[in-house]
C-alpha cells in the first residue's frame, strides 16, 4: 500500500461489495451493446457519460461520485424519471472529448438535454434533406459515430473509408440513396470496384451488367486488388510516427497529462487520413493508466472504441481491465465474468496470462483476488516453458550440456566483491556520466594562473546555472499543449518527464563536450534528446521499483560467477530466469522502454539547442569575467558538405579557449561509453540485459526498421528456445573479464604527449598540421591564383579537422583506459541483424584499432603449460606478418632466431632497436614481446601464468564458406579446407594465375600487360579477393587495384585506370576458374525488392545495391553461426572465449582445445542442408507474389525455376577439415 499511495494508485479494493445492478426498464437491456467486452451500464446512464467530455471526468467526477451516479440512475430509469427513447444497441458516442456547453451541468440534466439535442438536429436534417449516417434498424445517430460503426466490419486499417450512406424518409424508413449504393461484400464487393474503375455508377446497372463489366476489367480489378494488399502490408509495420505516438502517450501518463493523451488518442480515431496507424499498444497504454485510478468509465470507453475500429485487445488489455476491476470500488461479478469468457475466446488462458504477463508482485497479488472472486477454484502455480529446441544444431548443443557435466568457468572474485562492483556501476548509470582525467600532458602554469582559470570556468558555470532555468522556464511556458501536430502529439509533456536540473545538466554536459569545429545541427540535437530519453528511462525504471527488483536478484546471481559460489552446471540467462521466478514470480521483466523516434528526439533536441543558443553567453572579455558585455556560447551557422546546406551548431572560439584550459584535466563521458564495472546483467530479452538500468537493445537497428522487431517478436511468443543460443552467446561474451596492459599503456601515453606517430598508428596533435596558406596575388608571400588558393584552403582544413578528430579519439580511448587501469571491467555485447557480435561500449574495446587491442588483456591469468609458450611466439610471427606462407614449425624457428630482438624490445621499446616497429601490428608486438619476456625469465614458462589473448584467424574466412557451401575440392584446397604442410595463400594463388595470364597478354603484344611486368603480387589482388566474396562489384575492385597501384612509387601513373581494369577482370576471371561450384552459389537474381513505406509515399531501394547486400549479408550469417556454436562449447568446457568475427581469442593454454571445437562446429555447421533450406524459403516467400503485369509473368517463373534448382555440388569431404592445421591459425 506505501508503495501504491507514493506512486498515487488506487488501492486494490479486496473485499469491496460488488454493486447490485438491475435491467434497465427503458432500454430492456443491462449493457451497451458497445460494452459486451465490459462493464455493464444502462444505455440511458451510458448516453449522459458519453456525452462528458473526457478532460471533464477526471476533474468532476470522483469514482464514488461516479458508482453514485450510476446507482441514482438506475432507480431513476426504474421508476421513469428519466428517458431517452433509444434502444441499448443504438446509442453510441457523441463527440466523446468536445467541449460542450452543457459539460458541467448533472449527469440527469445532461442526459434530458442530450435527448432534446438529439431531436431538434435529427428534425434540421429531415427539413434540409440532409443525410444523417444511420446505425442499424431506425435508429438516428450522430454523423461521426455512424462512420466508426460502418467502419467496424473492415479491416482497422480501411476502418475509416467510406461507410454506407442512407437517408430517412418522412415515414421514418431507411430509403437507400441512388447516387451512392452502400458498400458491397463478398462477390459484390469485386463487382462494386470494379464499377469504380470503370466510373459506373452502380445503382444504374444491375448486378448482370456489373458482372460483364468485371469480366471487361479483369486486369485493372486485379491490379486493384494488388495496390491494397501492397498498402494492408505497409501500414501493418511500425513507423517513426506510431512509435511517436507511444513515446507521447506514455510521457503523458508519466507526467500526469491523462487529458492529453486521451485527446491524442481521439483525434487519431476521428482522423480519416492517419486513423489507420492506430495500435492496440497506444490503447493499453491508457488502459493501464485508468486502470491505475480505477476508473471503469474510461477503460470502458477505450475498450468500446476498439471494437469500433477492429482494434483485437491483446493479453496486456485484459490484464489493465482486470487491474481496474480490481481497484474500482465496486464491480459486478457478472461483468467480471463476462470479460473473462471474453479474453478466453480470444486465446488468452488465466493459467497462460499468470505465466507470461510480467505483473509486479502487488499486481498479481490483485489480479489474482480479482479473478477468484468469480472463480473461486482458480489456483495458479508457475510452469516453466520449456520449449524443445527446433533448430538441429542448437538441439545437439544443448542436448550434450546435459549428458556431460559442463565445467562453466569462475570468475576469480568472491561474491561480496561482485556485489560491491555492482554498487559501483549502478551509482554511475544513475547518475548518467562520469568524470575521467585526461592523458593530456598539462602546460605547466604557476599556481596564480591555474586559480584564474579555474575561477574563470566556474564563475562561467554558475552564470549558466543561474541563467538556464529562467530560460527553460519562459521558452516551456510558450509552448501550447493543445497545438498538436497531424498525429494529436507535441513536445510538451517531454520538458516534464525530467527536473529542470535535469535539462540544464544535459546542455551543459553537451556544450562542455562540443568539438570546436562544431556539430550537425541534427547530430548535435539527436544526440541531446538520447540523452534526455536515456535519463527517463532510468529515473523511470527507478521510480516503478524495477532498479531494486534487478539489485535483488544480482545479488543472487552472483553466487554463480564468483569463485566461492555455490550454483554450477546453468548459463547465466537460464539462472537469472530462475531466480525472476523464485523471488519475484516473474518470468521477464514487463516494463520495455518505449522507443523514442528521430522525430521525437529531435525536437525535443532543437527545443534544448535553441535554449543553448539564446541564453547560454559568456563575458565578452575572458579576462574580465564580471564584464556585463556577454556574447552567445554558441551560435548556429551552415557548412556545405557534397553541395548540401546542413546546419551546424558551433562554439565561440572564445569558450573553446576558456574549455580547452580545463579540458587538460577532464572529460565528461556518459555512462554507458565506459566498460563496466561488474559482470553485465545477463541478456534475457531482445530489450532487457547488458546494463542495469540503461537503456540497451540486443540488435543494433536504425530507426524505422520495424521488420526485425516483428520477427523478435513473434520469435518471442512462438519459440523463444530460438533466441536462447543468440543471448546465451551475447552473455558468453559479455563475461570475459579485462584488464589494462599498464606497461603498454604507459608506452602509448609517452608517445602521446610527445608528438605522437602517424607510422606507430598515435595520431599528432592538430598543431602538428599545414598552416592555412595565404592569398597574394603578386605571388610573393602566397598563392597568386584565386581557385587553387580555395582549393588549398579547402584541402589545408580538411586535415586539420582529421587530424583533431583522431587526435581527440585517442585521447578519449587512452584516458578511459587510464582510469580503469587499477581495476576489472567488462564490455557488454550486442549483436547486428547478421548475428555479428560488437561491444557495446564505442571507444575503448577490443574490436578497435591495433593501438586498442595492446592494452587489453584477460583479467584471469592462465598457466601456459607445455604447448602454450610455443603458441605465443607463434602469434608474435603472425603478428609481424612474416612467414605467412610457412608451417607452424618454421615460424616457432623464427621467433626463437630473434629472441634477443624480443627481449630488447620489451626493455627499451622506444630507446632499442626497436624491432617491434617493423611489424604489420606493433603495439600488439610490443604486448607479446613484453609477455614473452616475463615468461622466459620466470623459474619455469610452463607455469608462468599468461594474460596475453592469442588469436587464430580464418584463412580467408568467407571463401571458407562459399567452398563448404558448394563442396569445391580447388577452392577448398586454396582456403586451407583440406590438409597440407604449408598454409595455401589463396592470395598468392590469384596473384600467380593473374601473372600467368599477363605473360600470355604480354607475348600477344597487349600493351598494358607489357606495363604490367613486375608490378602484379599479392598485395595488388589481395584486398579484391577478400571482397569479392562479400559482393564487390567490378567497378569497386577495379577502384581497390587502382589504390594499391598509386601507392607504387614506380609505376607510371598513365597506366594507373587501363591497368586496374585489366586486373580487375584477370583476378575474377581466376575466381571463376579456381571456385567453380562457388560462382554457382553467387548467381544473384532480382529476388530482393522490399518497399520502403513512409506514410503513403512507396519508395523503392538501389535494385542493384539490394542484390550485391544479399551475398554478403548471407555469408556473413553463416560466419556469426560458427562463432556462436564455437562460443557455447568454448564456455562448456570453462574456455575463456573471445572473438572479433573471423578471429578468435583465448589463452595460449587453451589455443588446441578451441581449434578442436572451431572445427567440429564448422563441419557440424555445413552439414546441414543450408543451400536447401534457403531454396525453400525463397520459394516461399516469393512463389505467391505474381506480377501485376502479364509480361512479368514468364520471368517471375523463371525466377521459381531457378529457386528450385540447388546448385549441384562437389566432391568434398567436410571431415577433412578437422585434420587441417592452417584452417584457423
Amino acid at each position: 500500500m506505501a508503495t501504491l499511495a507514493r506512486l498515487g494508485v488506487a488501492p486494490f479494493r479486496y473485499m469491496a461489495p460488488a454493486l447490485a445492478v438491475r435491467p434497465c426498464l427503458r432500454c430492456s437491456s443491462v449493457g451497451h451493446a458497445a460494452f459486451l467486452h465490459f462493464i455493464e451500464i444502462p444505455a440511458c446512464v451510458y448516453k449522459t457519460y458519453s456525452t462528458l467530455p473526457s478532460t471533464k471526468l477526471p476533474t468532476t467526477l470522483s469514482l464514488a461520485h461516479q458508482q453514485q451516479t450510476l446507482s441514482e440512475a438506475v432507480l431513476k430509469e426504474q421508476e421513469g424519471q428519466l428517458t431517452l427513447g433509444e434502444d441499448a444497441s443504438c446509442a453510441t458516442t457523441k463527440g466523446f472529448g468536445k467541449k460542450d456547453a452543457w459539460a458541467s451541468e448533472e449527469p440527469q440534466q445532461c442526459s434530458v438535454r442530450s435527448k432534446k439535442k438529439t431531436i431538434k438536429k435529427k428534425k434540421t436534417l429531415i427539413m434540409r434533406d440532409k443525410e444523417p449516417a444511420v446505425h442499424q434498424d431506425e435508429c438516428v445517430v450522430t454523423k461521426d459515430s455512424a462512420k466508426q460503426d460502418a467502419c467496424a466490419s473492415e479491416e482497422p486499417q480501411q476502418s475509416r473509408t467510406t461507410c454506407n450512406k442512407t437517408k430517412l424518409s418522412k415515414t421514418g424508413k431507411l430509403k437507400k440513396k441512388d447516387k451512392e449504393p452502400a458498400v458491397p461484400q463478398d462477390e459484390d464487393c469485386q463487382i462494386h470496384q470494379v464499377a469504380q474503375i470503370k466510373n459506373i455508377s452502380a445503382a444504374r446497372l444491375g448486378k448482370d451488367d456489373l458482372v460483364s463489366k468485371a469480366n471487361d476489367a479483369p486486369d485493372k480489378l486485379k491490379y486493384k486488388k494488388k495496390q491494397q494488399k501492397k498498402t494492408t502490408q505497409q501500414k501493418r509495420y511500425y513507423t517513426q510516427e506510431v512509435a511517436g505516438v507511444l513515446a507521447y502517450l506514455e510521457a503523458c501518463i508519466t507526467t500526469g497529462e491523462l487529458d492529453l493523451a486521451q485527446l491524442c488518442l481521439q483525434r487519431l480515431e476521428k482522423s480519416a487520413t492517419y486513423g489507420q496507424y492506430l495500435r492496440t499498444s497506444m490503447y493499453n497504454i491508457l488502459i493501464h493508466a485508468w486502470a491505475k485510478q480505477g476508473s471503469l468509465l474510461h477503460v470502458a470507453q477505450l475498450f468500446s472504441n476498439m471494437k469500433k475500429l477492429m482494434v483485437k485487445p491483446d493479453l496486456s488489455s485484459y490484464v489493465g481491465a482486470l487491474e481496474c476491476m480490481g481497484r474500482a470500488e465496486h464491480c459486478p461479478e457478472n461483468i467480471l465474468n463476462r470479460l473473462l469468457q471474453d479474453m478466453e475466446q480470444n486465446g488468452f488462458t488465466l493459467q497462460h496470462m499468470f505465466d507470461r504477463y510480467p505483473f509486479f508482485s502487488e499486481e498479481r497479488a490483485g489480479v489474482l483476488h480479482t479473478v477468484r472472486r468469480v472463480r473461486p477454484d482458480f489456483l495458479w502455480q508457475y510452469q516453466y516453458r520449456k520449449d524443445p529446441y527446433s533448430l538441429p544444431l542448437v538441439a545437439q548443443c544443448y542436448d550434450q550440456f546435459k549428458k556431460e557435466m559442463p565445467s562453466f568457468p569462475r570468475l576469480p572474485f568472491t561474491a561480496n566483491e561482485l556485489r560491491q562492483m555492482f554498487r559501483k556501476q549502478l551509482a554511475m548509470e544513475e547518475a548518467g556520466f562520469v568524470t575521467v582525467e585526461s592523458v593530456k600532458a598539462s602546460k605547466s602554469v604557476n599556481s596564480d594562473t591555474a586559480r584564474q582559470r579555474k575561477g574563470r570556468i566556474e564563475h562561467l558555470r554558475s552564470h549558466w546555472r543561474q541563467e538556464l532555468p529562467l530560460a527553460f522556464r519562459d521558452a516551456k511556458s510558450k509552448v501550447n499543449p493543445r497545438r498538436v501536430s497531424h498525429f494529436g502529439t507535441s513536445i510538451y509533456p517531454f520538458l516534464l518527464l525530467l527536473s529542470e536540473d535535469d535539462y540544464i545538466d544535459i546542455m551543459m554536459m553537451a556544450i562542455t563536450t562540443l568539438p570546436p569545429n562544431g556539430e550537425a545541427l541534427i547530430v548535435f540535437a539527436k544526440d541531446l534528446g538520447r540523452k534526455v530519453q536515456s535519463r527517463f528511462c532510468i529515473k523511470c525504471k527507478e521510480k516503478i521499483g524495477i532498479t531494486a527488483l534487478v539489485t535483488k536478484v544480482y545479488d543472487h546471481y552472483v553466487e554463480l560467477l564468483a569463485s566461492d559460489g555455490k550454483v554450477h552446471d546453468k548459463f547465466p540467462r537460464e539462472y537469472w530466469q530462475e531466480l525472476e521466478r523464485d523471488l519475484l514470480h516473474w518470468y521477464a521483466y514487463g516494463h520495455e522502454d518505449v522507443i523514442w523516434p528521430d522525430t521525437t528526439t529531435m525536437q525535443l533536441g532543437t527545443f534544448l539547442t535553441n535554449i543553448m543558443v539564446s541564453d547560454m553567453n559568456i563575458p565578452k572579455n575572458a579576462k574580465n569575467p564580471l564584464q556585463q558585455t556577454l556574447i552567445p556560447a554558441v551560435y548556429h551557422t551552415y557548412n556545405y558538405q557534397s553541395k548540401r546546406k546542413i546546419g551546424f551548431i558551433k562554439p565561440h572560439p572564445l569558450l573553446t579557449q576558456i574549455l580547452e584550459s580545463d579540458h587538460n584535466s577532464s572529460l565528461i563521458f556518459d555512462a554507458f561509453v565506459m566498460p563496466t564495472y561488474c559482470p553485465p546483467v545477463p541478456w534475457t530479452s531482445p530489450t532487457f540485459g547488458g546494463y542495469i538500468v540503461t537503456p540497451a537493445q540486443l540488435i543494433r537497428m536504425e530507426e524505422g526498421i520495424t521488420k526485425q522487431r516483428d520477427l523478435l517478436d513473434h520469435c518471442k511468443e512462438e519459440d523463444p528456445s530460438k533466441l536462447h543460443v543468440v543471448l546465451d552467446t551475447v552473455n558468453q561474451l559479455g563475461s570475459c573479464p579485462w584488464q589494462i596492459n599498464e606497461e603498454v599503456l604507459d608506452v602509448i601515453i609517452s608517445l602521446f604527449n610527445s608528438g605522437g606517430s602517424t607510422q606507430l598508428g598515435v595520431p599528432p596533435p592538430p598543431s602538428a598540421g599545414p598552416i592555412l596558406p595565404k592569398y597574394d596575388p603578386t605571388g610573393k608571400t602566397g598563392i597568386a591564383d584565386r581557385t587553387d588558393y580555395n582549393k588549398a584552403v579547402r584541402l589545408a582544413r580538411k586535415t586539420l579537422f582529421e587530424m583533431h578528430s583522431l587526435h581527440m579519439d585517442a585521447e578519449y580511448k587512452l584516458s578511459i583506459a587510464n582510469a580503469v587501469r587499477h581495476r576489472t571491467f567488462w564490455f557488454p555485447h550486442n549483436i547486428d541483424f547478421r548475428g555479428r557480435s560488437y561491444s557495446c561500449p564505442p571507444h575503448f574495446n577490443h574490436i578497435g584499432s591495433d593501438t586498442t587491442r595492446s592494452l587489453l588483456q584477460f583479467a584471469e591469468g592462465k598457466p601456459l603449460g607445455p604447448n602454450g609458450f610455443d603458441w605465443v611466439k607463434i602469434h608474435l610471427v603472425n603478428l609481424m606478418g612474416r612467414k605467412k606462407c610457412e608451417s607452424l614449425s618454421e615460424r616457432l624457428r623464427y621467433a626463437n632466431a630473434h629472441m634477443e630482438d624480443v627481449l630488447d624490445s620489451a626493455d627499451r621499446p622506444l630507446e632499442g632497436q626497436r624491432w617491434w616497429m617493423e611489424s604489420d601490428e606493433p603495439w600488439q608486438t610490443l604486448a607479446c614481446c613484453k609477455e614473452i619476456a616475463k615468461a622466459v625469465r620466470s623459474p619455469d614458462p610452463a607455469a608462468f601464468f599468461s594474460h596475453l589473448p592469442v588469436h587464430q584467424d580464418g584463412s580467408c574466412n568467407g571463401l571458407q564458406h562459399y567452398a563448404a557451401l558448394g563442396r569445391d575440392v580447388v577452392g577448398a584446397a586454396s582456403v586451407n579446407l583440406i590438409p597440407h604442410e604449408v598454409p595455401q595463400d589463396v592470395y598468392a594463388v590469384v596473384a600467380q594465375k593473374v601473372e600467368e595470364k599477363r605473360l600470355q597478354d604480354a607475348a600477344n603484344g597487349l600493351q598494358i600487360a607489357q606495363v604490367l611486368e613486375g608490378f602484379v603480387n599479392r598485395k595488388v589482388v589481395k584486398q579484391t579477393v577478400m571482397t569479392v566474396v562479400y559482393g564487390v562489384t567490378r567497378y569497386g575492385a577495379r577502384l581497390q587495384v587502382e589504390k594499391r597501384l598509386n601507392e607504387l612509387e614506380d609505376f607510371p601513373k598513365a597506366h594507373v585506370w587501363k591497368a586496374s581494369t585489366y586486373l580487375s577482370r584477370g583476378i575474377f576471371h581466376s575466381l571463376k576458374e579456381m571456385f567453380a561450384s562457388t560462382r554457382e552459389i553467387q548467381v544473384k537474381t532480382s529476388i530482393q525488392s522490399i518497399t520502403v513505406c513512409n506514410m503513403d509515399i512507396q519508395q523503392k531501394p538501389h535494385t542493384m545495391k539490394q542484390k550485391n547486400a544479399f551475398p554478403p549479408n548471407f555469408i556473413h550469417s553463416l560466419d556469426s553461426t560458427h562463432m556462436m556454436l564455437t562460443a557455447l562449447n568454448c564456455y562448456r568446457k570453462g574456455l575463456t572465449f573471445v572473438s572479433i568475427h573471423d578471429c578468435f581469442w583465448t589463452h595460449a593454454k587453451t589455443v588446441d582445445i578451441m581449434n578442436q571445437v572451431c572445427r567440429e562446429q564448422f563441419v557440424a555447421l555445413h552439414s546441414q542442408p543450408i543451400l536447401e533450406n534457403l531454396s525453400n524459403f525463397l520459394l516461399w516467400k516469393h512463389s505467391g507474389l505474381l506480377p501485376v503485369k502479364k509480361k512479368e509473368h514468364e520471368g517471375h517463373f523463371k525466377l521459381l525455376d531457378l529457386l528450385k534448382r540447388v546448385p549441384k555440388k562437389g566432391d568434398l569431404n567436410l571431415q577433412q577439415v578437422m585434420d587441417s592445421v592452417y584452417f584457423f591459425s
